[in-house]
């Protein structure tokens, strides 16, 4: 039996004997009165033995709120969990919200850390009520590309060891919808994620050194990545902070693909992603960082992907320049040297891509390593992409493609620069 289907069985049993139901506790549920406190004490009567928090139908207005260990959040189909308007009530310290020098300056609308056995289920949705939120960080988005204008997440747990999320809609974050963060046996079932394709940063699921991971079965339709892997910094006792990730059978629509990034210093590695699907998703797969966040990424296998009007299908690349697209290419970006010597380079291995079909109307692809730190040990197998541009290669030993074709509208199919690629069709060759 797999170490996945262990923790699946052993989080689908009841977490604890006691059910308390928050309108027990005083909580009206009419989504006019803020119910932060009765909603709270209901979390804290879980403690010590753990129990279950039951939300019946109804909408429930409240401010941040903190999970408890051995604690299952239980909300009816027809409850919705939503986060007040107020930006002061996710500040740390009272003040002006744009001005905010961090995301560490808010408060997660439901966090919790250093907890043991947490499950969020039932059927219903949890919302973030990001439109006070998005106006702005369009505007900053606007002004300087790629700027993320500080803001709250909607879930955030960190040092949680076995976390399920499972049949749940997650909804209209202000930043980051579901972040676990140096979390070890996660499990990630049936979630939906919504918000809307414009709304700035707004990533599904990201895990943050983590370890013992599984998004399977869920449907992602937001405004930047749809799942992110970030390995941010080392963490304690591993040698990669995040590994062993399994991502399978989900549909990703709106949203800026599957990355692993751009946090990498860390280290990530036996990462598999099985089945899924993307339609009209800007990147597909993608692997980003850049001097000064890199790390070592290894071990990382792709197999039955499905893409359609996706731009591009596959990006391999240390040049990330902090926005979706427009990365610099090799030859324009400068080095910074003080990057270089921070000894954070980005050196990407052993990464598989099987049996993917893709229609790109832009780019087909592009695998990008830095004149330092070539990229090593890939290979294509099965591949066809119909795009609109060429496939770039640069910076790259040991590319090994296998009945791969990729079909432009103009130029070569392929373009290399300092790259050692074999198996390509003679028909497609630059």
């Amino acid at each position: 039996m797999s170490r996945h289907l262990v923790l699946f069985l052993s989080l689908a049993l009841p977490l604890g004997a006691a059910t308390f139901n928050v309108r027990d506790f005083g909580a009206s549920g009419d989504g006019k009165s803020m119910d932060t406190a009765s909603i709270q004490k209901a979390l804290d009567a879980c403690q010590p033995a753990g129990g279950t928090v039951f939300f019946p139908p109804g909408t429930y207005l409240s401010q941040p709120l903190t999970l408890r260990t051995r604690t299952t959040v239980l909300l009816d189909p027809g409850a919705t969990l939503l986060a007040s308007t107020n930006q002061a009530h996710f500040m740390k310290v009272p003040g002006d919200w744009l001005a905010a020098k961090s995301g560490s300056d808010f408060i997660p609308f439901l966090g919790g850390k250093d907890l043991e056995e947490v499950r969020l289920t039932g059927g219903g949705v949890i919302d973030g009520n990001g439109a006070v939120w998005w106006g702005e960080a369009e505007k900053a988005r606007q002004k300087k590309s790629g700027y993320t204008l500080p803001r709250p997440n909607l879930v955030v747990l960190e040092r949680v060891k076995n976390l399920r999320m499972d049949n749940l809609t997650l909804q209209n974050s202000p930043k980051f919808h579901f972040v676990p963060t140096e979390c070890e046996g996660v499990v990630i079932s049936n979630v939906t994620v919504l918000a809307p394709e414009r709304a700035a940063n707004t990533d599904a699921i990201d895990p943050s050194n983590c370890k013992n991971v599984l998004i399977t079965r869920c449907k992602i339709d937001v405004g930047d990545d749809n799942v992110a892997i970030k390995a941010g910094k080392p963490v304690a006792g591993r040698e990669f902070a995040c590994e062993d990730i399994t991502i399978t059978d989900c549909l990703f629509l709106h949203g800026h693909g599957l990355s692993i990034g751009s946090e990498t210093a860390g280290g990530v590695r036996n990462v598999t992603v099985r089945n899924c699907r993307f339609e009209n998703t800007e990147n597909g797969l993608r692997i980003k960082s850049q001097r000064g966040k890199g790390g070592r990424v290894e071990n990382i296998s792709y197999e039955g992907i499905t893409m359609s009007n996706v731009n591009p299908a596959i990006t391999l690349t240390c040049y990330y320049a902090n926005n979706s697209s427009g990365d610099p290419t090799p030859a324009a970006a400068a080095a910074d040297e003080a990057a270089k010597l921070s000894g954070k380079i980005p050196a990407y291995r052993n990464i598989r891509i099987r049996n993917l079909t893709a229609t790109c109307p832009k780019a087909a692809g592009t695998l990008a390593g830095l004149p330092e730190s070539a990229l090593r040990d890939i290979a294509l197998e099965d591949v066809t992409i119909t795009a609109g541009k060429s496939f770039s290669i640069r910076n790259a030993q040991d590319i090994r493609l296998k009945n791969v074709r990729v079909m432009v509208a103009s130029g070569a199919p392929f373009v290399l620069e300092n790259a050692q690629v074999t198996g390509l069709d003679p028909k497609q060759s630059p």
